[in-house]
């Protein structure tokens, strides 16, 4: 059993943010005092400033993916600059594992960027005289790592990320997909705790986009990191995230589950972003499954609680019988009628039909 302290470490977020801004231009500390946090854009941009991020406060725990995202100057890249630390915020209070970011020294900064976090951006930023293995052990080396250890482990990265064979070409031999997946193998290669990644597949074409997407599903299933996520694209944010925040003129418009996100909007601008979202793709079953009625007979096939809707859709409906739901220890918790998911692709007018 964990102890007291192995729970109170559990529950210690691993990133904390408490009314984060970030506003550009000269007089920004001043108006943002003066404007005691309530902070206008279009009055800040009259006074010469421009509003990054406003007011944010959230919480990212162990092992979670947070998809931050809105459209181009809404302000997520600028929110994951802050939590990383590649800009300072205007006001606020960042925490990385309980320790306060902004009165960290540079020293501490430089060493907490070394060990704990791991960086991807839409420039993969390779360096183009050196090899993919060598690409990949450059930071380990920066970090006082051996050579020999450095490629070891960075022949390591290859293999997870799928580029067994390609170790010594160079950067220009690669296709885009390729290039980025050394950007993540590298940034892998530090063992990170924290993982920031800012628009890592947008300059990808969409076959090789979604391909990433699933390796990089797969990897999270493998590593369990902490993950801040930006992205413009909300099919790529349903697809990876645990939880999505949506910005818009640096405010967090609503921060929730894909499913709450879609079928709740807390706004007029989130319900916009989100009404084209057919319900199935972040419907799990679990949402649509009823209580076990011994009286009824259960079809041969069984589904995960988890199943996101789409994804056992048409299995469902080949059954006669309700489909028997488990969980993660495959213990039959549910059933889901196939009325049931007619329901959710076709709406309540097909289920009067059945």
């Amino acid at each position: 059993m964990s102890s007291l302290g192995d729970a109170a470490q559990n529950r210690q977020p691993v990133i904390q943010c408490d009314s984060v801004y970030k506003i550009f231009g000269e007089n920004a500390k001043k108006l943002l005092q003066s404007s005691k946090g309530n902070v206008d854009a279009k009055v800040f941009q009259e006074a010469g400033c421009i509003v990054g991020v406003n007011n944010a406060s959230f919480e990212v725990h162990k092992g979670q993916m947070l998809v931050v995202m809105g459209l181009s100057g809404s302000g997520k890249s600028t929110l994951l600059r802050c939590i990383s630390r590649l800009t300072d915020a205007t006001a606020g209070n960042i925490f990385i594992d309980g320790e306060d970011l902004l009165a960290m020294s540079n020293k501490k900064l430089i060493e907490l960027r070394r060990n704990k976090m791991g960086m991807v951006f839409q420039s993969f930023a390779l360096l183009p005289h050196r090899t993919v293995l060598e690409n990949i052990a450059f930071p380990l080396q920066i970090k006082g790592s051996s050579t020999q250890d450095s490629m070891k482990r960075a022949k390591d990265m290859v293999d997870l990320v799928g580029l067994d064979g390609r170790e010594n070409y160079f950067p220009r031999e690669l296709s885009g997909g390729q290039q980025q997946r050394v950007g993540i193998a590298r940034s892998l290669a530090v063992e990170p705790d924290i993982w920031f990644l800012d628009e890592p597949f947008s300059a990808l074409d969409p076959l090789i986009r979604k391909e990433m997407q699933d390796e990089f599903l797969r990897l999270q299933g493998v590593l369990n990191k902490t993950i801040l996520f930006v992205t413009h694209d909300f099919d790529e944010a349903l697809r990876l995230a645990d939880r999505i925040a949506i910005m818009k003129e640096g405010v967090i418009e609503q921060l929730d589950t894909p499913a709450n996100i879609v079928l709740s909007p807390a706004t007029e601008y989130v319900r916009k972003f989100t009404e084209d979202v057919p319900r199935e793709k972040v419907l799990k079953i679990e949402s649509v499954m009823d209580p076990i009625d011994s009286s009824e007979e259960l079809s041969d096939l069984k589904v995960s609680k988890d199943a996101l809707i789409e994804t056992v859709a048409e299995a469902v409906l080949s059954e006669q019988k309700p489909v028997a739901v488990t969980d993660a220890n495959n213990n039959v918790v549910g059933a889901v009628h196939p009325s049931k998911v007619i329901h959710v692709l076709f709406g309540g007018k097909a289920e009067k039909n059945i």
